[in-house]
């Protein structure tokens, strides 16, 4: 499967989808890239005249790079036939270090834990452009699988 490909079957749109780039994607690994445009929507209220990238929004990119493309990539036979894939946050534990402003890059490094019954676990690292550790934890998913008709 392609990596443009799981970019397209992402349950995300503007201005909630945070994957730009997936450079690596394998069985046990993905990696890939969010760069934060000086005028999202969550800078206008965090914080005043000091706007940075709220953790939640963090969380979210990690989960989406780290987790629901590397699931996406895992289910791809499934994918292939389906096309409305439901997918919930299970779990998340996150450490933060430094902050995020508008107009940084930044790359998700994501390592499978376990994939069974459909709940993907993976151990989640986000680096600025200066390849400094960001934020890391652990992240789970659960992907149900629905067809078209429902």
């Amino acid at each position: 499967m392609k990596k443009e490909t799981i970019i397209q079957l992402l349950p995300y749109q503007e201005p909630f989808l945070f994957v730009e780039e997936l450079t690596y994607i394998s069985d046990h690994r993905s990696e890939g890239y969010y760069t934060f445009k000086s005028d999202e929507y969550f800078y206008k209220g965090h914080f005043k005249n000091n706007p940075i990238t709220p953790g939640v929004i963090l969380t979210e990119v990690m989960a989406q790079i780290g987790v629901v493309c590397l699931g996406i990539y895992l289910l791809k036979k499934d994918f292939s036939e389906i096309k409305n894939p439901q997918i919930a946050l299970t779990s998340n534990e996150i450490d933060f270090f430094i902050p995020v402003k508008p107009k940084e890059r930044v790359m998700v490094v994501s390592e499978k834990i376990y994939f069974r019954f459909n709940k993907l676990k993976c151990k989640v690292q986000l680096f600025n452009e200066k390849n400094v550790l960001v934020c890391k934890g652990e992240i789970s998913g659960m992907f149900k699988l629905m067809n078209n008709e429902i």
